[in-house]
């Protein structure tokens, strides 16, 4: 089957895919704190999430990281993962892996490693419990740390994700990286995103930590050496001398990041969205649901990579946002 390139010659290899929209956490940067979640008929099956999800991997995807809401509150998630693994044991899906906020990862390390996930993704903005608790409305770090160490005793890297905020976590910077350091974790920061309820009242201006400011702190105390390492998508990477580790920095806002993008996202309800930051999707559903035939579903897949375009219109120039997105990250995955 011939691969997906789109019409700027980049091969489409990465494929993130939102299982939910539900979480058991309400991030304020995320969701509202009384979210108002789709009707479960909108939805796909988890089985439709495997068939879809196979006729990309058929197509070159290589790469394939789950996400939510929070994936591993989907129920019978398990299943899927199993489904996806038989792709790894031919060698098709060279990566299987996911983004979790890891409340549930006590329950399901060891699952997941069994069924060929090496590596997870965790968001952690605070190793404070009560600005933890603050920040995610309903979670409780002794929970994830758990849930993390649970990960590592199952084999799993664990890469820490952590959204800079201004005045929430910018007096954790150090404490966060020292405390991957001795935990072996990867640790990237992460702009925050112009998405979601709060976005036109100024609180993501209010919250915007520009990641070249969080580095240069980091710059004044420990030694940054650029690393030349791209994943084709959004980190650009450095190497700490004092501790060996490796930090990684997402800039939407301050870099455009699009040249060598390789992915496109697929949400909950079989959107699938060409850029994070462009509101055009295709309606991957109606074709899958509509009959059992996968030509008129490959055709759309063609069809939409067809149109995916060359950057995003993320913007937090003259103190305003531009190119802002009205739909929740919970939707279209993180």
């Amino acid at each position: 089957m011939l691969s997906l390139i789109d019409p700027f010659a980049r091969a489409i290899s990465y494929l993130r895919v939102s299982v939910t929209d539900r979480c058991d956490f309400r991030c304020t940067y995320c969701m509202s704190e009384h979210m108002t979640f789709l009707p479960k008929a909108d939805l796909l099956s988890l089985e439709e999430l495997d068939r879809l999800c196979s006729r990309f991997i058929g197509m070159g995807v290589s790469k394939l990281r789950i996400t939510g809401g929070e994936p591993l509150v989907r129920k019978g998630i398990l299943t899927f993962f199993e489904a996806m693994s038989r792709h790894l044991q031919t060698g098709a899906l060279k990566e299987l892996t996911l983004t979790t906020n890891g409340s549930q990862l006590a329950k399901f390390a060891q699952p997941l490693a069994d069924l060929g996930v090496r590596r997870v993704n965790v968001s952690l903005d605070t190793l404070d419990a009560a600005k933890f608790a603050q920040i995610t409305r309903w979670g409780r770090l002794p929970q994830v740390l758990d849930g993390i160490a649970a990960a590592r005793a199952a084999g799993l890297r664990v890469k820490i994700n952590a959204v800079a905020l201004k005045g929430f976590n910018e007096d954790e910077l150090f404490s966060l990286v020292d405390w991957c350091a001795r935990e072996g974790h990867d640790l990237t920061f992460i702009e925050v995103m112009p998405m979601g309820e709060d976005m036109g009242d100024g609180l993501r201006l209010d919250q915007y930590w520009p990641l070249k400011d969080l580095r240069a702190r980091l710059a004044d105390r420990l030694t940054l050496t650029d690393l030349t390492e791209r994943s084709g998508g959004p980190a650009r990477y450095v190497r700490i001398g004092e501790t060996g580790q490796k930090v990684g920095f997402i800039t939407p806002l301050t870099h455009n990041f699009c040249e060598s993008c390789n992915r496109v996202r697929l949400t909950c309800t079989g959107q699938l969205y060409m850029c994070l930051g462009q509101e055009d999707m295709a309606d991957l559903r109606a074709p899958l649901r509509a009959s059992s035939d996968d030509a008129s579903v490959d055709e759309a897949i063609r069809a939409a990579i067809a149109r995916k375009p060359k950057g995003h219109d993320f913007d937090y120039s003259r103190q305003k946002v531009a190119g802002q997105m009205t739909r929740h990250m919970s939707h279209t995955g993180g």
